[in-house]
C-alpha cells in the first residue's frame, strides 16, 4: 500500500534513478582501476628491467626472481632501437589467453575488459603492452597472472557498491523528507480542506486559506478556495431563492384574493353609463384577469420554473397593441415615448397568448422606463415578420443602452438587473418563456443609440 502514495512512489522512482546513476558511474569507474592497476605493473616492470639493465646484467637468479615478484608479472620484454630483448623471465605457468594494448584504449574497450576482468578464473595468464615511463624504451611488453587484478578489482567494486549503497540511501530519506514537507503534507492539507468542506458547504470557515509555500501547490489552494467561495455563494443564492419563493408563494395567495375583489368591481364598471368607463373598463379587467392568473400560476407551481405553455393560434397584433396600451396607461402624465407597431394583422403564431404577452410586456416596460429615465423623448418599435423557420419579433428603442454589467449578466437572476432597484428577474422569466415554446431570446445591439432585441418562434410552437 506504501508504494500506491505519492511518497513511495517518488521513493521508488528515486531509488532507481540513484540506482542508474551508479551504474552509469560504476562501470568507467571499474575500467579506470583497472588501468591504473595494469600500468602501475607496467612501471614497476620497467623499473625492474632498468635495474637489470644498470647493472650489465650481473645480477643473480634469486635477485631477478625477486624483481619479477616485486613487478607481479613473469617476464619483461623490451624494445630499444628497433631490438626486442628479453629483459627478465621466468616459467609462465600457462598459455597466454588475452593480450591488452594499454597504448590509448578507446573507452568502451576499457570498460568491457574492466567487467570482464572481474570473472576470469584462476590461473589465467595475460600480455600487457604499453609506453615506456620517460621514452625509456620503444615498447614494454610483460606477461602477468590476472588472478590478483580480478581481486583487486572485486575488492573495488565491493567498496565502490558500499559507498553507492550509503549514498543513496541517504539521498532517498533527504529527498523523501523534502518531498513529504514541500509536497505531501499541503497536498493532504488541500484534501483534508476538502474534506471538512464537503461536510458543510455553507460554513466560510471551512473554506480553504492558501499558504503554500510552492507556487503549483498555491495557484492549486487559490482555485479551490475561489471555487469553494463561488459554491457558498450559490448556495446561499439558492436558499435566499427558496425562501423568496415561499414568500411569493404567500404573497400571490393574499394577491389572488385581493384581485377576485377587484375583477367583481371591474364586471360591475362594464355595466356603468359613462363612456369613458365602458371603454377603459374592457382593459382593466384583462390586466385584472392576467394578474389573478399569474397568482394562480405562482401557487400550482410553487417552484422556480414556469409550467409549459398552452399552445393556440392567436393574431400577433392585437396582442402587441394591448401590451402598448398597457405601457401608455403605465407611463401616463409622460409624453416622451412614441410606440410603433409594424406587425401585418394577418400575422399569427401558435403560441400561449399569456405568456408571450409576459415576455413582450417586459421588454416594451424595460425600454420605455430606459427612455423615461433619460427625460428626453424617445421612440420603441415594436416589428414581426414571418420567415421559412419561425416568427421574428423585435424590439427596438432608442434609450441610452444598457450599462457593460447588464449586458455581461443579462439573463443572470438578481445580477442583470439596469434600473436602480431593480432585480433583473423580468429578462430572466421572458427568456425562460420563450425557451419554453421552443424559441430564443437575444440581445443583438445596445449602444448609446439603443437597444434592439430578437425574438424567435417557432412555427407550431
Amino acid at each position: 500500500m506504501f508504494f500506491r502514495t505519492l511518497s513511495g512512489r517518488f521513493l521508488l522512482l528515486m531509488l532507481l534513478f540513484v540506482l542508474l546513476a551508479e551504474v552509469l558511474i560504476f562501470v568507467p569507474s571499474v575500467a579506470r582501476f583497472r588501468e591504473d592497476y595494469l600500468l602501475t605493473r607496467l612501471e614497476r616492470a620497467q623499473i625492474a628491467a632498468l635495474a637489470l639493465l644498470a647493472s650489465d646484467g650481473q645480477i643473480s637468479d634469486k635477485l631477478a626472481e625477486e624483481l619479477l615478484n616485486t613487478a607481479g608479472v613473469y617476464n619483461v620484454v623490451l624494445r630499444r632501437d628497433a631490438v626486442r630483448e628479453l629483459v627478465l623471465s621466468s616459467p609462465v605457468p600457462g598459455p597466454i589467453s588475452a593480450t591488452y594494448d594499454l597504448r590509448n584504449p578507446p573507452l568502451p574497450d576499457l570498460m568491457q575488459d574492466g567487467i570482464s576482468a572481474m570473472f576470469v578464473e584462476d590461473g589465467t595468464v595475460i600480455r600487457l603492452i604499453g609506453d615506456p615511463v620517460q621514452e625509456a624504451g620503444l615498447l614494454i611488453e610483460v606477461t602477468m597472472d590476472a588472478g590478483p587484478l580480478r581481486d583487486g578489482i572485486r575488492d573495488y567494486a565491493l567498496r565502490l557498491l558500499w559507498l553507492s549503497l550509503v549514498i543513496t540511501l541517504a539521498t532517498a530519506a533527504l529527498l523523501f523528507l523534502s518531498v513529504q514537507t514541500l509536497i505531501v503534507t499541503p497536498i493532504r492539507r488541500v484534501v483534508a480542506s476538502m474534506a471538512a468542506y464537503a461536510k458543510a458547504p455553507e460554513d466560510a470557515r471551512s473554506i480553504i486559506a492558501p499558504d503554500a509555500r510552492v507556487t503549483e501547490l498555491r495557484e492549486a489552494e487559490e482555485a479551490l478556495q475561489h471555487m469553494q467561495e463561488d459554491l457558498t455563494q450559490a448556495l446561499r443564492q439558492k436558499e435566499r431563492l427558496a425562501q423568496l419563493g415561499g414568500a411569493v408563494a404567500r404573497i400571490s395567495h393574499d394577491l389572488r384574493n385581493i384581485l377576485s375583489t377587484a375583477s367583481l368591481v371591474a364586471d360591475r364598471m362594464e355595466g356603468s353609463s359613462d363612456p369613458a368607463v365602458n371603454r377603459a373598463a374592457p382593459k382593466l379587467l384583462n390586466a385584472i384577469n392576467r394578474a389573478v392568473n399569474l397568482c394562480e400560476s405562482t401557487l400550482a407551481f410553487g417552484k422556480a420554473e414556469e409550467p409549459p405553455p398552452r399552445l393556440t393560434q392567436i393574431a400577433l397584433r392585437p396582442l402587441i397593441e394591448d401590451v402598448t396600451d398597457a405601457e401608455r396607461l403605465a407611463g401616463a402624465g409622460s409624453e416622451a415615448v412614441e410606440f410603433l407597431v409594424d406587425v401585418p394583422a394577418s400575422l399569427t403564431l401558435r403560441a400561449d397568448a399569456e405568456q408571450i404577452f409576459r415576455v413582450l410586456s417586459n421588454l416594451i416596460r424595460n425600454a420605455r422606463q430606459a427612455i423615461e429615465a433619460t427625460g428626453q423623448p424617445g421612440t420603441i418599435e415594436i416589428s414581426a415578420q414571418d420567415q421559412d423557420d419561425g416568427t421574428v419579433i423585435r424590439v427596438i428603442d432608442t434609450g441610452p443602452g444598457l450599462p457593460q454589467r447588464a449586458r455581461d449578466n443579462l439573463f443572470a437572476a438578481f445580477q442583470g438587473g439596469a434600473r436602480k432597484g431593480g432585480t433583473g428577474l423580468g429578462l430572466v422569466i421572458a427568456a425562460e418563456l420563450v425557451r419554453g415554446h421552443g424559441g430564443r431570446l437575444e440581445l443583438v445591439r445596445s449602444d448609446a443609440e439603443g437597444t434592439e432585441f430578437r425574438l424567435w418562434l417557432p412555427h407550431g410552437g
